[in-house]
Formats: C-alpha cells, sequence, structure tokens
C-alpha cells in the first residue's frame, strides 16, 4: 500500500514539470499585439515606452544570459548614449541627491506635470537611519567611502545613473539619463549622495 501511495505522489509532483515542458512558446508578434491594446490612450511620446528598443530586444531574446559577443556589443552601444555634464563636474548637491533618492512619484501618463524622483530606495539601502529599503540591488552604504571618494569612480557612478547598461546589460536598473526621466542636475545630486563625505551614505 505504502509503495502504492510513494508512485502516486512522485507522479503528481513530476505532473507540473512535465506539463511546463508542454506549455507553447509565446509568439512575439502576438504578445506585441496585446501588449499595444493594452495602452489604448495615451499622452504622445508614450509609444516609445511599450515598444523595445535594440538592447531591450536582445535582452529578452537570451533571457537577460547574454553571449559574450552580444554582451559587449550592448556594453558599447550602451556607453556611446551616455553624455557627460559639458562642465565636467558630476557632482552636485547630496542634501537635494538624498530628496530625489526618497522621491517615487512621477512618470505615469495620468500625473500632472512634476519633477521626477529616482524611488531609489526601491531597490537600495542608503542609509542606515532608513528603515524602508528594497534589496533587488546591493546595498550603496559607504558607497564613495568604500570608491575612496576618487573623482573617476564618480564619474562612472554618473555613467550608470545615467545609463546602468552601459556598465552592465541587461542591468534590471532604470536608464535614468537614456530616457530623458532624471535631469542632468539630479543625476548630479545622486552621484553626490554616493559620494560626498557628508552624506549619510558615508557615515
Amino acid at each position: 500500500m505504502k509503495k502504492h501511495l510513494t508512485l502516486a505522489m512522485f507522479a503528481l509532483l513530476a505532473l507540473p514539470a512535465a506539463q511546463a515542458q508542454d506549455k507553447p512558446k509565446v509568439n512575439a508578434a502576438t504578445l506585441e499585439k496585446y501588449t499595444r491594446a493594452m495602452w489604448p490612450k495615451t499622452p504622445d511620446g508614450w509609444e516609445k515606452r511599450i515598444t523595445y528598443d535594440e538592447t531591450q530586444a536582445i535582452c529578452s531574446q537570451y533571457r537577460n544570459e547574454l553571449p559574450q559577443a552580444e554582451f559587449e556589443k550592448v556594453k558599447a552601444r550602451e556607453l556611446a548614449t551616455v553624455k557627460l555634464p559639458a562642465d565636467g563636474n558630476v557632482l552636485g548637491d547630496w542634501k537635494k541627491g538624498r530628496s530625489t533618492a526618497n522621491n517615487g512619484r512621477g512618470g505615469t501618463f495620468t500625473d500632472r506635470p512634476m519633477e521626477n524622483g529616482a524611488n531609489c530606495y526601491a531597490c537600495h539601502q542608503m542609509d542606515k537611519a532608513e528603515l524602508s529599503y528594497g534589496t533587488l540591488g546591493p546595498s550603496l552604504l559607504n558607497y564613495g567611502k568604500d570608491r575612496k571618494f576618487a573623482p573617476e569612480e564618480a564619474r562612472a557612478t554618473y555613467a550608470k545613473i545615467y545609463n546602468s547598461m552601459a556598465v552592465f546589460p541587461c542591468s534590471s536598473m532604470p536608464r535614468f539619463g537614456y530616457h530623458g526621466f532624471l535631469t542632468e542636475a539630479q543625476m548630479k545630486d545622486l552621484t553626490a549622495f554616493l559620494f560626498d563625505p557628508e552624506s549619510p551614505v558615508n557615515k
């Protein structure tokens, strides 16, 4: 009796895996059609938000596990989009950066015109005093301190905020500058928040 029960339970446990293998692949054109149908009324310019660019398409094709050749190709393409500040200074006001990091408002088509926030705490720990933060991204405590507050590290960080895929292709971090979601001043302020010795990030 026990033997029969064990075999039956094994068969039931194995069933979902077998069914998963039998599922048909999603047709990309059909998926695109239905995705667009979900957004029948959007403001001008929103079409780009529901259309893959070349990098998003290749990341989806490989499920974010790019072959090395594609990885390097994407990294080079995205790096070419990064625009560093014309004055050469990537550090702004860290106090304003803290405000932008805490702000998760803006960016939806129902919002009235407002300055977008970066919503950094949704994914990162950035201040020991902050109790509410996400863990999708790494902790950024001591970010500038760990990098010796080096100017070249600050420039690299600004570039990552501008376009995360220029540093790590298929990153889940938003491409804030690439999409024009944050202003140059905001990205400078965020970089300062990470690098200023007086910032709570580095305390």
